[in-house]
Formats: C-alpha cells, structure tokens, sequence
C-alpha cells in the first residue's frame, strides 16, 4: 500500500511539473545571467526547414545599453511630412494590423551575423494611415535610447519591410529591441534600429543618422 502512496505521489508530481511548464500553451526554460534565475518562452530554431540562429547570438552594441520600455506607457509616433499625426500604443500596432513572418538575415559591420525568423507590420501599413505628403522622400526613424537613422520611403515601401515585435517566434526581450525593431533587410546592422519610438516622414535626403553622421555609409548596402 506504501508503494502505490508513493508512485502515485510521484506521477502527481509530474503532472504538476508538467502543468507548470507547459502553462499557457508556452513552453518555458529556466535561464540563469549572474546569478539571477529567469524564465523565458522557448524560441523557435528552425522553420520550413531552414535552421535559425538564436536570440542569444547577438552582440551587445548599442549605444545606451538595453532600454526598458513598459508596454503600457508606450507609444509609436508617426509625424512629419503626413497628413495627419497618428500616435499608436503597443496593442493599436499588434492587435490592429495584419502581421507578417519573414526569415532574414542581420550583418553586422562588425562581422557577425544572424539568420532570424521575424514578425511583425509593415511599416508602410503604419504611415499609409498617417497620409503621405507628396513631398516625403525618406522615413526617419527615432529610438527610446536618442538614436536614430534613416531610410528612403520607396525602399520601404518596395521592399515590404517590416517592424518586427517578435523574433523566432518570442516577444522581443529588452536587449533585442522591445517593443519594436526594424528589419532592415539588405542593409547593414546599423540600419535595423531597435525600440522604435517615431518613424518621422521628411524630404531631407541628406538626414544622417547617429552612425552616418559618424562616417558610415548612409546607403549601408550589402555587397
């Protein structure tokens, strides 16, 4: 009779284990950074056959370190050349826009480089609800942290490029960009800027941003 007690004490607490692990449909891993248990969804690292790399492969560079926005607080500004300035919260832009999934690839100037599946809006999506003034040629995009950069309105437009909030299937954490990173695709690093707080429509094409205005190049093409 102790035996059964205890194997079914035992399978109780699988399931329980197993309950808690699996608990809103995420699976969860127990990570430790100095010291400091956390918990984080699982990513995916590999889709339609193509192997992913990991939100942990990315080097730390930015200028103020990571930024931590509170989703509550938050809010997107679209301003500039537009007919009308919109201001959206976190949940206008993932709730009320239709989202995309894209594999592409970042590299850095620093050498490295990571193949990462994305999703996210697209931000023309984002500033064809502004109105674009006829006179807009570029889209300046601003940071939580002062950075900043830019991109020509019909390489966005053309090339469909998204605002991503999510990466491998995860929210973005802190360091990787949340709420919002741009997926600059076909362009160096230094041109997918994280934590987006306004995309600014404008007609100065000469706008360099913090890293262009420090000699990079303002194209930032592949080769």
């Amino acid at each position: 009779m102790h035996g059964r007690k205890s194997l079914f004490f035992a399978v109780s607490l699988l399931w329980l284990v197993v309950a808690v692990i699996f608990v809103g449909g995420t699976v969860w891993r127990n990570e430790t950074t100095d010291g400091t248990s956390t918990l984080r969804p699982v990513e995916i690292r590999e889709y339609e056959g193509q192997k992913l790399s990991s939100i942990d492969d990315f080097r730390e560079n930015s200028i103020k370190g990571p930024q931590f926005i509170d989703n509550e607080s938050y809010r997107l500004v679209v301003t500039g050349l537009v007919n009308n300035k919109i201001e959206y919260t976190y949940g206008d832009v993932v709730s009320n826009h239709q989202l995309f999934e894209k594999i592409v690839t970042l590299h850095c100037v620093e050498g490295w480089h990571v193949t990462i599946l994305w999703e996210g809006v697209l931000v023309k999506d984002l500033i064809e609800e502004a109105g674009v003034d006829s006179q807009a040629k570029v889209a300046i995009f601003h940071a939580y942290d002062g950075y900043s950069t830019s991109l020509p309105l019909d390489y966005i437009i053309n090339n469909d490029i998204l605002m991503a909030y999510k990466m491998n299937g995860v929210i973005l954490p802190p360091e990787r960009g949340f709420p919002f990173q741009l997926v600059a695709e076909s362009k160096y690093g230094y041109k997918w800027i994280k934590w987006i707080t306004e995309i600014e429509l404008s007609d100065n094409v000469d706008y360099r941003g913090y890293w262009e205005s420090r000699g990079f190049s303002n194209d930032a093409d592949l080769p």
